[in-house]
């Protein structure tokens, strides 16, 4: 397995930065994750903090090399991260549970797999053109599947980013896995949140991303395209960029052919420089929450099973 990768995430105009972004991979799979904590709900950046932290730590204990059932490891664990907010809730005694929208995607024996919840959206290219997008649970798009909206009215829609399926809502969360889709080499795969997409065309991205210049010079340039469009009110705005099969000699590649079995590697993003981090300053829900509540969702699953 070859890939190279690249993520990155900012804050745009706001004060604090609520997008996580990580993944992680084992000798035969790889993990992509995104989550975009939702500003209008308090700490909305714990949900996303959560999110990143307990898929890839799922990913690590599973991936051995690789994952035995994709479909049932997305299913489960995005209940279970859905589960493990509430309990953190719970525990900390909120009077609103955080909440975030997640993208997941899992590259694997040359098939990309892709669940969501939310607007956090998943991109497929090939050979310059889109093979797949996920479409957004929001609003505006419900109303275009049902004939009450026409598609030149949602980009400036009041309700455009208002989201109906999210994680950390009363009710669960409706997960869409997407049918595995076949990876050939050369392949983009790009993960971004809302920040990003609502400002550049899918023919935008695509101008950026064929540059030949590969992910780490074309992600960060989606990024300051967006800035530019978005101007000083923008969204956080974040992505997670993937070539596969990219040339072993080329830089930045990263191939797995030498790892062991039980190996898996993770990388967490982090903020830009001169960048607030949310989860940094929050200083009344801290690191040592989520594990507890990580903790304790691992430990009724194994009483359950009992």
């Amino acid at each position: 397995m070859k890939f190279t990768i690249h993520q990155s995430s900012r804050s745009g105009g706001r004060p604090a930065n609520q997008d996580r972004v990580a993944y992680s991979y084992s000798r035969n799979a790889l993990l992509l994750v995104l989550a975009d904590g939702m500003g209008g709900h308090h700490h909305g950046e714990v949900a996303a903090q959560l999110a990143v932290k307990m898929l890839t730590g799922a990913f690590q204990q599973a991936a051995s090399p690789e994952l035995p059932d994709v479909v049932d490891f997305l299913q489960a664990e995005i209940m279970k991260l859905h589960d493990a907010i509430h309990q953190l809730t719970a525990n900390r005694g909120l009077e609103e549970t955080p909440k975030t929208t997640l993208v997941v995607g899992i590259l694997q024996q040359d098939k990309l797999y892709c669940a969501h919840v939310g607007d956090s959206r998943l991109y497929h290219f090939r050979n310059g053109k889109r093979l797949f997008r996920t479409e957004d649970h929001s609003i505006v798009q419900l109303m275009l599947k049902q004939g009450k909206l026409d598609a030149k009215a949602v980009t400036h829609h009041p309700d455009r980013h208002k989201i109906y399926n999210c994680l950390g809502s009363e009710l669960p969360p409706s997960i869409e896995i997407s049918p595995p889709r076949p990876l050939q080499p050369g392949d983009q795969v790009l993960l971004c949140s809302d920040g990003l997409w609502a400002q550049l065309s899918d023919e935008r991205m695509l101008d950026i991303l064929n540059t030949g210049l590969g992910v780490a010079h074309s992600v960060p340039s989606l990024l300051d395209a967006a800035e530019r469009l978005g101007g000083p009110s923008m969204d956080n705005l974040s992505a997670i960029g993937v070539q596969w099969e990219t040339k072993p000699e080329q830089a930045l590649t990263i191939s797995t052919l030498n790892m062991a079995l039980a190996q898996s590697h993770t990388i967490l993003g982090l903020a830009e420089p001169g960048e607030t981090s949310t989860a940094e300053t929050a200083a009344d829900l801290v690191e040592e929450d989520i594990e507890r509540a990580i903790a304790e969702i691992n430990a009724a699953i194994k009483r359950s099973k009992r």
